[in-house]
């Protein structure tokens, strides 16, 4: 219910701005946005306006927000305003970003840039940064926060306390301290919330939890956010291959993982980036999009060689010209239906070479037995539609036949493709369609070619 209010006020923000902007009062405009909405709720907005009302926006956003409005913003909305700063103002900008949100953001300027915001920063600012820098993006390495709080495990719980009120705030997400040696590798955590409540005369040793296992620096992303999912974690630790703390993942930071991995699975099966501006400029928008239907075409031309092979056969049996969609629908959407399956369980974990024959086997049997139900549904209905036994029986082994192959075709062809580290979720619908196009109208137009000549 509180969803489903707060989308309603977000609507209700978005139609007074724009109503706004339409009517010239921009005064109005920039005082509901920098009077009441957060950094989040400003972002959301830039990312529901089209591109003249959300650059008139952009302009009456308060300078001392553009920061974090920035760090709430996709990448291909936030790399257009970026490309409008220079070195000096980025550099005023990111002055309060975190290591790990600092290096996202300058991932997406060229590199001379990025020379020159590094250079306007201090030393011990830029160490963190090119530190995160230096590792893939898609890994611990590029997720972590260099800013941490260390604390030695010989020391006294009170003498800790006496440590942390010196801070004058601590780390974002902070729900426990990292124990490591005089040669910071990495030794155990401290819950805050145990520390508070235990003897102030107890050493750190005594309290510390040493059952944390910390995240490798290489780790990838995904493998990280199941981490994090699967022990409940709010931040963890990260170590190099000598067990040296490097950083520390947070949870705010995993989130944007999940959603972006769920963006990517979601988007790439229609060949777009999951950075895609909703509201992208018409000539931008069909750039993206022509390289993907030039692919499918490709795919269709290849089904269509299929059909061309039986010519002469649909030019004495009209039916099967009637019928044929019929059998490429089912083992598409059969196909399509198991490729989901399998690419999710990927991107879980779920799935490995111990249990992919068994869940091979299911999808088998699955795609026979729903063969043989939809192949008797439709064979009933073409027979009693064109008066002909023969077409009943040819559409139904070919539905059986097609369905087979999209079910193993859908188990086993995201696994041979991220064996070649290619992305399932980018290239397996299309190659998954052009399978179940070619074999059913093979199966259909040659069973009909066999029976009817």
């Amino acid at each position: 219910m509180s969803d489903i209010l707060e989308q309603s006020q977000a609507h209700q923000r978005l139609r007074s701005l724009s109503e706004a902007l339409d009517s010239g009062a921009l005064k109005q405009v920039a005082r509901i946005l920098n009077g009441g909405l957060s950094p989040s709720d400003i972002a959301h907005l830039l990312e529901s306006s089209p591109p003249r009302q959300r650059a008139l926006l952009w302009n009456l956003v308060d300078k001392q927000l553009e920061g974090e409005v920035l760090q709430h913003l996709g990448d291909d909305i936030r790399g257009y305003f970026l490309s409008k700063f220079n070195a000096q103002e980025l550099a005023d900008i990111i002055e309060d970003f975190e290591s790990d949100d600092l290096a996202d953001l300058l991932q997406q300027l060229p590199d001379t840039v990025i020379l020159e915001v590094l250079e306007t920063m201090d030393e011990q600012d830029r160490q963190r940064v090119e530190e995160v820098l230096s590792y893939p993006e898609d890994t611990a390495g590029g997720l972590m926060n260099t800013d941490t709080i260390t604390v030695r495990p010989d020391i006294s719980i009170d003498v800790v306390l006496r440590y942390l009120r010196r801070h004058r705030s601590l780390p974002p997400m902070t729900d426990s301290l990292i124990v490591v040696n005089r040669r910071d590798e990495f030794i155990g955590t401290l819950a805050i919330t145990r520390m508070l409540v235990s003897n102030p005369a107890s050493t750190v040793r005594e309290v510390m939890d040493t059952d944390i296992e910390p995240i490798p620096v290489s780790l990838s992303d995904t493998k990280v956010a199941t981490l994090f999912e699967r022990y409940d974690l709010i931040s963890a630790p990260v170590v190099n291959e000598q067990n040296k703390l490097l950083g520390r993942i947070t949870i705010d930071d995993v989130v944007d993982v999940i959603r972006e991995d769920a963006d990517h699975s979601l988007m790439s099966l229609a060949g777009l980036d999951e950075d895609e501006d909703t509201f992208a400029p018409v000539m931008k928008t069909t750039r993206r999009r022509a390289v993907w239907l030039g692919i499918n075409l490709l795919t269709a031309f290849t089904a269509s060689a299929v059909i061309g092979l039986f010519e002469e056969t649909i030019a004495k049996v009209v039916a099967l010209a009637v019928l044929m969609p019929i059998v490429a629908s089912m083992g598409g959407i059969a196909g399509s239906q198991t490729l989901t399956l399998v690419i999710r369980g990927m991107a879980v974990g779920q799935i490995s070479s111990v249990n992919v024959a068994w869940l091979l086997n299911r999808e088998l049997l699955s795609g026979i037995l729903n063969g043989l139900l939809w192949a008797g549904v439709v064979a009933t209905a073409a027979i009693l539609w064109f008066g002909d036994w023969m077409i009943g029986g040819v559409i139904a082994a070919a539905i059986v036949i097609n369905l087979v192959a999209a079910t193993v075709t859908g188990t086993l062809l995201p696994l041979f493709l991220k064996s070649r580290n290619i992305d399932p979720a980018l290239a397996g619908g299309v190659i998954l369609t052009t399978v179940t196009d070619v074999v059913g109208f093979m199966a259909f137009l040659g069973l009909a070619t066999l029976f009817y000549a």
